[in-house]
């Protein structure tokens, strides 16, 4: 389970980073993946600020069902401001965690999740719980993240390393998509697609993923595996002086399976 403690100062922190221009064509790309029908069925895990559901909610029509699922209830807060969807069914919200889905078999056609199974000790349970409440033939798309396929731009490497050492303490497993396809197959799935979707930021740019980043990052390795204070708070300062000559990139890997 994740360190960090999504409180309401973190999570309206998040949710700036998920309204930036790259988050939301990551979205883009994780809707079309989805690939939703009119009346369909939907089950977010990990629901966050509740933007893909709210979009989710638009193209399913108020026939469909959305619900979302999360650990934070600042989180679900958040999410609570888009519950109401002009167009489409409310956002029905709920305080439960991956592995325990409070939902009957069968309830939904598609369950989709986004940088959450990372976070989450026991995957194969998580899945398995997925598995139950999708309907036969019914579809997972998720993506996560590999953190060893970080490139940022530094001048003190060997800070950086540290720093990103550091930060993986905030997830169950920071590198999951190697095994990810393996473990669904396990839990009963038939993977079809997978995809990655990367993350690059050139340049400076306040209103970005990784720059919205920084601030998080550097809060959190704080004090943690040998980075000290004035450690990390040069490793920002590092970042932000590199105006045009920024650069990060970083892959996250979507994968799509249905229910056998």
């Amino acid at each position: 389970m994740s360190n960090l403690q999504f409180d309401p100062r973190l999570s309206r922190q998040i949710e700036a980073v998920y309204t930036t221009p790259d988050v939301i064509e990551q979205r883009r790309a994780v809707r079309y993946a989805l690939a939703l029908r009119p009346g369909d069925r939907v089950l977010d895990v990990g629901v966050g600020p509740g933007l893909l559901a709210a979009e989710m909610a638009e193209e399913i029509g108020p026939e469909g069902r959305i619900c979302g699922i999360d650990i934070s209830e600042s989180m679900l807060a958040i999410a609570a401001t888009r519950a109401q969807v002009p167009g489409g069914p409310v956002i029905e919200l709920e305080l439960a965690p991956a592995t325990r889905l409070p939902f009957g078999p069968a309830s939904f056609d598609v369950v989709v999740s986004t940088q959450v199974f990372e976070y989450v000790d026991d995957v194969a349970g998580a899945l398995a719980e997925a598995r139950r409440v999708l309907r036969p033939g019914g579809r997972v798309v998720l993506l996560d993240t590999d953190w060893e396929s970080v490139v940022w731009r530094s001048r003190d490497g060997e800070r950086m390393r540290r720093v990103l050492t550091a930060f993986e303490e905030h997830l169950s497993d920071p590198h999951l998509p190697r095994t990810l396809g393996e473990t669904l197959e396990m839990a009963g799935f038939t993977v079809t697609h997978r995809q990655v979707v990367p993350m690059l930021n050139a340049g400076y740019d306040p209103w970005t993923y990784s720059v919205g980043l920084v601030d998080i990052i550097a809060a959190f390795v704080s004090g943690r595996s040998g980075v000290t204070p004035a450690e990390a708070e040069a490793w920002a300062d590092d970042l932000r002086s590199f105006g045009r000559g920024y650069f990060f990139s970083l892959n996250r890997y979507l994968f799509v399976a249905v229910a056998l």
